[in-house]
């Protein structure tokens, strides 16, 4: 069978701990069971060393594939931690921090994410950071060719623009979807229906459990609170305090995809005028609809002549990711004008390659966890959706449609995952007012379903992730407050934005 190397090393990758172990820690019994052991030692390369004297410390937590059968199979979750830098007195538990996806690795983020928390926080509490079941060291998910996802246009394999203009290239953006659910079940096999949010909830618990707590504080970005609504649901009361910074609203995914696609749209002309507005640094036009049409000449160049394989596709990866981070813009426009005058595409290109190992295992944990989340769309509904944005705007940015795969996946669950709970504590949830990538309204909606929980605002900014990332004074007061003390505020809190950046100097 062709895809059956990749089975074998998805089964080695689930029963083999890729994380030295060393010195256990203590454990506490969860409903009833003993705890699951976890044994701290040296962490993988990809996660960085804090500053002295502090040290992080990795291993690993093993749990059932499927946890209604836990004699059954069982994988390894990768864990790592930075312990509190306090005194005993100040220590109040454990934050486990996750930095989004579906797919994200959040074994390094103890590190990186602590080192941006208030000093208060990082003396409160021991940081613990994983890789969620299908990602990084935590039997990462396997979709071999993907349907052709990174192919370069004009290998046969992938349409020559991912946005279908006809019904032609419909019918091929159906079959690229097709066949990219075929590659994920042939890689990811048995494991297909298991790596979904709800068992990376179940998986959370038994990290706590294996730390000896009897509850956790959770600070969850983009997808994190995603999953840290979904804990919250099945785990209420062992919910200490709950962060949901930048929101994913209580949708299914397909729904999800299709708003931030067009609040991605709004978010580009936001961007074409911003360009026009410093139009002598980067010469794209004096007007939004100038820069626009000097944009559609780079796109249009590079679909129909990839540049050392750039095309449209990795354009519009491109611009998908810049899109969500205003300190993006300035590097997006000086590629821009670089093809427009060089024909260059080295200033698009991202730093970390979209064609990389790394970003292979993040794109099927995406499609992966999305798929066994909830029922997927049927194909006419996708269809329909592009073409609503396509009504919208004739170049639309349709890279994050990931769920567009669950129309053919081969696994179909009944039911979407649960989120929140009235017996959950009050938690607080984080919104940038013109982020495009979780919406503002996407953070209104999952409030409702969290009694008893406030909405802090960032407003006047135009950026994905707030808390100890904006360097927003209120924000981090207000949400430090609220994990070292308890303080939940009496009302929804709004907090004054920067506005638009200036343009970054010439390099």
């Amino acid at each position: 069978m062709p895809h059956a190397p990749r089975r074998t090393a998805l089964l080695c990758a689930l029963l083999t701990s890729v994380v030295p172990l060393s010195t256990a820690t203590a454990a506490e019994p969860r409903d009833g069971a003993p705890a699951p052991s976890l044994r701290f030692g040296a962490c993988p390369a990809s996660v960085p060393a804090p500053p002295p004297p502090e040290r992080v410390e990795c291993g690993t937590v093993s749990v059932p594939l499927d946890h209604s059968r836990p004699d059954g199979t069982r994988i390894r979750i990768a864990v790592s931690r930075v312990r509190a830098s306090g005194t005993p007195a100040e220590r109040r538990g454990v934050l486990l921090v996750n930095p989004g996806g579906p797919g994200g690795s959040g074994l390094p983020y103890a590190v990186t994410k602590r080192a941006k928390l208030p000093d208060a926080v990082r003396r409160a509490y021991d940081v613990i950071g994983f890789d969620p079941r299908g990602t990084g060291h935590s039997a990462p998910a396997d979709c071999g060719a993907m349907g052709g996802l990174f192919d370069a246009p004009g290998t046969g394999a992938a349409p020559l623009d991912p946005v279908p203009r006809d019904r032609p290239g419909e019918r091929a953006y159906l079959d690229s979807q097709r066949r990219l659910a075929a590659d994920c079940a042939a890689g990811t096999g048995d494991a297909l229906p298991h790596l979904s949010t709800s068992e990376t909830a179940r998986d959370m618990d038994a990290v706590r459990a294996a730390l000896g707590e009897r509850r956790i504080s959770y600070l969850g970005v983009s997808y994190g609170t995603y999953l840290g609504a979904a804990y919250a649901a099945r785990f209420p009361r062992r919910v200490d305090r709950l962060v949901l910074d930048s929101v994913v609203g209580p949708q299914d995914w397909h729904d999800f995809d299709v708003r931030q696609a067009f609040a991605l749209l709004r978010q580009r002309e936001v961007l074409f005028d911003w360009l026009a507005r410093h139009a002598s640094r980067f010469g794209l036009g004096g007007t939004a609809g100038e820069v626009g049409a000097a944009y559609r000449r780079v796109r249009d160049g590079l679909a129909a002549r990839p540049v050392a394989g750039f095309g449209a596709a990795a354009f519009d990866r491109a611009v998908y990711r810049a899109l969500g981070r205003t300190e993006r813009w300035t590097a997006l426009g000086d590629g821009l004008r670089a093809y427009l005058d060089e024909g260059s595409v080295d200033r698009l290109r991202p730093a970390a390659p979209f064609d990389g190992a790394e970003s292979r295992t993040y794109e099927a944990a995406n499609r992966v966890v999305k798929c066994a989340d909830g029922p997927g769309p049927a194909p006419g509904r996708v269809l329909a959706d592009i073409r609503r944005l396509r009504g919208a705007d004739p170049q639309p940015v349709l890279t994050g449609l990931e769920a567009a795969a669950c129309a053919y996946w081969h696994v179909r669950p009944a039911e979407r995952t649960r989120l929140g709970s009235p017996a959950a504590p009050p938690a607080l949830l984080v919104a940038s007012a013109h982020d495009p990538v979780t919406t503002l309204a996407g953070a209104r909606a999952l409030g409702r379903v969290l009694p008893g929980s406030r909405l802090v605002t960032l407003h006047d900014d135009y950026s994905h992730g707030v808390f100890a990332s904006r360097g927003n004074r209120c924000v981090d007061t207000t949400v430090g407050a609220y994990l070292v003390g308890g303080t939940v505020p009496a009302r929804d809190v709004h907090c004054e934005g920067p506005g638009l950046p200036e343009p970054s100097p010439r390099t």
